[in-house]
């Protein structure tokens, strides 16, 4: 009689194997809302990764006619314009990253873009420049509205370790 490790290593058995991973790679759409946020982005975005696009900026076009919307554009790390609703409709997820007391007033545009192709905003401040409570908390009520997970992180390096664990 064959032991359980041994019957489940025959050829027979092997048959009822999955052939492919497990997961899929994650589409992940990474974007600095400030100056000071795409300056701790940009170390990051040289690093591997297998499924994440990274963005510096965020910019507007008015609309050329009446009934037209607002356009807004993303510019990634190598200064190409990318447009926000078509990159949030490829991602999985958006993270946005701002740091504390900046202006994180865009958020609303990014999130009104995940909330309309139903995809997940995750938000981190960055308090890495010494930020007073006070500034910490304005950031905190500008973005805890839109995101669905929202992390206050102490330093810069905390980036690569929220993408590694959303598996960007």
């Amino acid at each position: 009689m064959l032991s359980e490790s041994a019957r489940v290593t025959t050829a027979h058995e092997a048959g009822f194997r999955v052939q492919y991973p497990n997961s899929r790679e994650r589409a992940a759409k990474i974007i600095a809302l400030d100056a000071e946020a795409a300056k701790a982005l940009e170390p990051v975005s040289r690093e591997h990764w297998h499924g994440a696009a990274f963005f510096t900026s965020l910019s507007f076009s008015a609309p050329s006619a009446p009934g037209q919307t607002l356009d807004a554009w993303l510019n990634d790390v190598a200064g190409h314009a990318m447009n926000l609703a078509a990159e949030v409709a490829e991602a999985d997820y958006v993270v946005v990253i701002t740091s504390a007391g900046e202006d994180s007033r865009a958020v609303s545009v990014i999130a009104e873009a995940c909330k309309l192709r139903k995809k997940t905003l995750v938000g981190l401040i960055l308090t890495h420049n010494g930020p007073t409570d006070e500034q910490v908390a304005a950031s905190l009520k500008e973005l805890r509205p839109y995101t669905r997970m929202l992390v206050v992180a102490s330093g810069a390096d905390y980036i690569e370790a929220m993408l590694t664990a959303l598996r960007a």
